[in-house]
């Protein structure tokens, strides 16, 4: 991993559909306990992004990093979030930071008043960085992307088989406008991000570390285990094992590239979201494959509670 500790941490802001599947949830704790990363500004994206908020604003509360301000990204929908029973009857009016209900637009001006270029980490479909570029094209100039998105040469759980990855294929125009954009982008697409997971000693020492925050993913994750249909959850039991981790290798990726193999490829989206690896398109940083897939869940785990 490169070290940090001797210099600024990078400031980042995150963008993330929180609520839905956990792995935000582990994205954002993993981020907040990263002293690489400097966190300006958790934005909401996709659906009830208002609901998604709470558990942000809830999660930051406890964290006791309440001078990190929510933005509420585009409102699409008033739909039910698989951790919503964890915010029952918490509300924003009494987070004690900023919320900015506006949360596009405060994107966009916090990118264009940094002195210096910011890191958008986004683990989510792309709707409220194609509507910031939409009111400024040019936060492309004042910004690097680095996204969980995509499927190369494997798919989900490790498959031989590409597939068209949610977050892309939710919102293909959105996706294209991203990816298209004058700026540099990185991405950790199914193909690493699609097989980290915790399991034995190492989910054991995250689910007993007992810390505030490591308690409040617990209770997600719980909540979340009981909301998740049959077939979403399969074999999975919370006690023993995670899911999927896919979004905590993007916040990695935000100050390290050194556990992964990193390829410079041109990438094209399908109508149905596929990502193509295409000669003619624009290059992407694509995490390819792991060097040390062990050494990342073993960092993970110590980031998560806290422990270096």
């Amino acid at each position: 991993m490169t070290d940090q500790k001797f210099l600024k941490p990078i400031p980042v802001i995150l963008d993330t559909d929180i609520g839905w599947d956990i792995d935000d949830t582990w994205a954002l704790i993993t981020l907040l306990n990263s002293p690489e990363l400097d966190l300006r500004m958790v934005l909401t994206s996709t659906g009830n992004t208002p609901l998604r908020a709470k558990l942000v604003a809830k999660l930051l509360e406890v964290a006791g990093r309440t001078d990190i301000p929510v933005g509420i990204g585009l409102h699409q929908d008033d739909n039910f979030n698989m951790q919503d029973d964890w915010v029952d009857g918490y509300s924003l009016r009494h987070y004690p930071g900023r919320i900015y209900a506006e949360g596009v637009s405060t994107l966009v001006n916090m990118l264009m008043d940094a002195p210096e270029p910011l890191t958008l980490i986004s683990i989510a479909p792309l709707p409220n960085i194609a509507a910031a570029l939409d009111l400024e094209p040019r936060i492309a100039q004042h910004a690097r992307i680095v996204g969980m998105h995509g499927s190369l040469r494997r798919g989900y759980a490790g498959s031989a088989l590409p597939t068209a990855e949610y977050n892309v294929k939710v919102d293909v125009p959105a996706c294209r406008k991203v990816f298209s954009a004058p700026w540099d982008i990185t991405i950790t697409p199914l193909d690493t991000c699609g097989i980290v997971s915790l399991h034995g000693d190492q989910y054991r020492r995250v689910r007993d570390a007992g810390t505030p925050l490591t308690k409040a993913l617990m209770a997600n994750v719980r909540i979340w285990g009981r909301n998740i249909t049959p077939e979403w959850r399969g074999n999975l039991d919370v006690e023993k094992e995670s899911s999927t981790l896919f979004d905590t290798v993007a916040v990695y990726l935000a100050f390290s590239e050194e556990l992964l193999q990193m390829e410079q490829l041109g990438i094209s989206i399908t109508d149905v979201g596929e990502t193509v690896i295409d000669d003619q398109a624009k290059k992407i940083h694509c995490a390819t494959g792991w060097k040390d897939l062990a050494g990342f869940e073993d960092l993970l785990v110590k980031r998560v509670i806290g422990a270096g």
